[in-house]
């Protein structure tokens, strides 16, 4: 067992994991190692995938201070402006922590190839991890041998005891732990707390560790908890009757009394960690007409009711949520106001935005307010515009026109499409340090490293920001919408003024995005040469992979109306939302996650043609049909190849495109 442990400290480069150790060692906590196995080890292996090293004066990774990093250069896995960003972001941090690990979080890196290559590096192998076929008892059982101190920082690490195994060279039997970073220090401290004989740390990806842990061991929601064990909040009237002796008038004090109740402080708290867990996007709570208090999560884009608090009166439960908002008057029950939440949740940020809003109430009692809280999640970013679901035309043709060095990408589609998530994705894959971005939105919901999102409120609008920002040196604009005239006609300039610039409208398709630009009042040749491209978006559930069903006995009607073809209908097999309630995976909903499907209209020669040779109004359907003629997808049509690769339903085709 020490001997492992030896055996890494004789292998780490990192000063200050060796100060952990050496502190362990002074303690009494670790046996001192002996000259020969602090020796450095031997370099590993040729790796056949690295080239014959170069001299030093001619390899550009022999200048990097880490052999991680050094050696995902050689690779050709990350660039030397990687190296560098990183390199600067670890010395501004105190270089806390080691380099690599400090190159795994730059965000245009993959972080499991960094941690792949560092297993390798510090000679941990890889763990074979077959979910179907692990022993969940075993793992279990190891588990809770452990105390709950113990339970709670190993599964905190991501650390997941496999199996026992017999070691080939004692014949004794090691226990095997996988994780990410077998190289942590913290990890290797609490296995020797463990006082096990023979064990050995080997890695696997996040991507395989993650499940396992959350089905095996998921985590408590200790509000919720605390909810349950308090069994005399369950046994009191928490004020359900307190107003009707008082001739419909609030009693604030009563309301006090009933906002301080530990029940609802936890049921609020409850909701908020229950919604980022579910991966819900919002939270809605309002009163209904029995005077009970209703929670919804809205997941993939439908609402799911999740708690009805019917031992509150609605006011008191509203107030709550009131009194713990920022920028919010709990006591002004008649205007909208905007405010916001921040918690720490499973060691991550998570931003709530809340909006409220009067309501009327069918009981004259109740000032009835509804409450919609967003969840802004960061880690729901993507890193890249692949992984948002679009197909590969409509990918070609985004990264296509956000390559040009100005001119306009404009997203369009109703609320709640994805719009922003693709904008996103769409400046990380432009941001670099050499470029100036800026954005300008209301509000600002995704925090993006390396942007300067500007922030609007009562003294800076839309149009005085966008005035501003030419004076402000931008190379690349992003306007959160284009709402009216001047807005539009301010982004359009910094289009043509040689600025690549993002921005959206609430169009239903990307010809009619045209139209609405040309209604606000814009000239048909501006809108020609100042726009690159414009992406209608729609977001479709995904079905279950874990229960979806093949339909033998497809609607034909059904698909036929949304046209596919006879022989599409022969050549595909169908699949429906499964009803299984005990799957573990969507819980009976039959759907799981969502992915983009869109259009992409590419303003090529003949499309401007089209729009400058406009007369009174735009021909859409013109637009339209010489763009699919050039290869342009429609919504129905990006819709129906999903279906036919098997990830989403008929059905759910209908339910998104119907109104188009």
């Amino acid at each position: 067992m020490k001997r492992g442990i030896q055996k890494w400290f004789s292998l780490t480069d990192d000063e200050g994991d060796e100060e952990e150790l050496v502190a362990l060692v002074e303690t009494g906590e670790l046996d001192s190692p002996s000259r020969a196995e602090a020796e450095p080890p031997p370099d590993p292996a040729p790796d056949p995938r690295v080239p014959a090293a170069t001299p030093p004066h001619n390899d550009a990774a022999a200048a990097v201070p880490d052999r991680v990093a050094a050696s995902l250069l050689r690779l050709g896995k990350v660039t030397r402006s990687q190296i560098r960003e990183s390199e600067l972001q670890w010395r501004r941090s105190g270089q806390a922590d080691t380099l690599w690990r400090a190159l795994a979080r730059h965000s245009d890196v993959d972080e499991e190839t960094v941690y792949e290559e560092a297993a390798r590096i510090y000679a941990f192998g890889r763990a074979a991890i077959d979910a179907s076929a692990l022993d969940a008892s075993f793992v279990k059982r190891v588990v809770e041998s452990l105390t709950p101190e113990q339970q709670d920082r190993l599964i905190g690490f991501r650390v997941l005891p496999l199996e026992y195994e017999i070691d080939p060279e004692r014949g004794m039997l090691r226990l095997i732990f996988a994780t990410r970073d077998p190289m942590r220090p913290e990890t290797l401290k609490l296995i020797h707390e463990l006082q096990l004989d023979h064990f050995e740390l080997r890695y696997a990806p996040e991507r395989e560790i993650a499940p396992l842990i959350e089905e095996l061991f998921p985590r408590q929601n200790e509000y919720l908890k605390r909810l349950e064990e308090d069994d005399e909040a369950k046994a009191l009237d928490l004020g359900a009757s307190y107003e009707e002796d008082r001739a419909g008038l609030v009693d604030e004090e009563a309301l006090d009394a009933e906002i301080n109740r530990s029940g609802l402080i936890n049921l609020l708290e409850a909701a908020l960690v229950e919604a980022v867990r579910m991966n819900a996007s919002d939270i809605h709570i309002f009163p209904n007409w029995k005077k009970e208090t209703e929670f919804h999560f809205r997941i993939d884009g439908q609402l799911q009711l999740w708690h009805v608090q019917d031992r509150v009166h609605p006011e008191a439960m509203l107030a709550v949520v009131k009194d713990r908002c920022g920028n919010v008057d709990r006591f002004d029950r008649e205007i909208a106001q905007d405010g916001y939440i921040q918690r720490q949740v499973d060691d991550t940020l998570i931003r709530y935005r809340v909006s409220i809003l009067p309501i009327a109430s069918a009981n004259r009692e109740v000032k009835a307010e509804s409450i919609v809280i967003r969840v802004l999640d960061d880690r729901k970013i993507f890193g890249d515009l692949g992984a948002i679901g679009l197909l590969p035309g409509a990918l070609e043709k985004f990264k296509k026109a956000i390559r040009q060095p100005h001119g306009m990408v404009i997203m369009t589609g109703p609320t709640g499409s994805g719009k922003s998530t693709t904008l996103v994705a769409a400046l990380r894959e432009v941001a670099r340090p050499s470029v100036n971005v800026l954005t300008v939105e209301d509000p600002v919901e995704y925090v993006v490293r390396t942007v300067r999102q500007i922030k609007l409120g009562p003294r800076l609008d839309m149009e005085q920001a966008l005035r501003s920002i030419l004076r402000h040196d931008p190379d690349i604009v992003m306007v959160g919408e284009m709402r009216d005239r001047p807005t539009a006609e301010l982004a359009i300039k910094l289009a043509n003024t040689g600025h690549l610039t993002f921005s959206t409208l609430h169009t239903n398709d990307a010809p009619s995005a045209v139209a609405r630009l040309y209604k606000m009042g814009i000239e048909p040749f501006l809108i020609a040469y100042a726009i690159n491209l414009v992406v209608a978006q729609r977001l479709l559930r995904t079905l279950c992979p874990d229960c979806k069903v093949a339909d033998r006995e497809p609607d034909t009607t059904l698909l036929s109306e949304l046209g596919f073809s006879a022989e599409d209908v022969a050549a595909t097999t169908f699949y429906r939302a499964g009803s299984n309630d005990k799957c573990p995976t969507c819980h009976g909903v039959g759907y799981k996650g969502r992915r983009a499907v869109s259009e992409a209209l590419y303003f090529s020669h003949a499309i401007r043609k089209l729009i400058v040779d406009t007369g009174g109004s735009i021909d859409e359907d013109a637009l339209r049909e010489t763009a699919v003629k050039e290869g342009m997808l429609t919504l129905l049509g990006s819709a129906r190849e999903v279906v036919k690769l098997g990830i989403t339903s008929a059905e759910e085709v209908l339910r998104i495109t119907a109104s188009d």
